[in-house]
């Protein structure tokens, strides 16, 4: 099993039980993590070995933000992007 596999499985569906700041710390250290991906470092075949186990992870990711997201928005708040300075 990867650590990606572990990480769906036991580590984000607990974030609703967590205390405010943890949760915020926990997301900004995933942004944090996820920033340092740079895919076009990687070599073709390290890229191509990767790329079925790299999709399952950017669904979940993107089912994730999508179910927080849509969290936001029913109780009528609006998810927006910060104004830069």
């Amino acid at each position: 099993m990867s650590e990606f596999a572990a990480c769906r499985k036991t580590t984000w569906y607990s974030l609703s039980n967590m205390r405010t700041n943890d949760v915020m710390t926990r997301l900004e250290a995933a942004v944090s993590a996820l920033g340092d991906v740079d895919v076009s470092a990687w070599p073709e075949d390290t890229l191509k070995e990767q790329l079925g186990e790299l999709s399952a992870v950017l669904v979940a990711l993107d089912g994730v933000l999508s179910r927080v997201a849509d969290g936001v928005r029913a109780r009528g708040l609006r998810v927006e992007e910060p104004v830069s300075a």
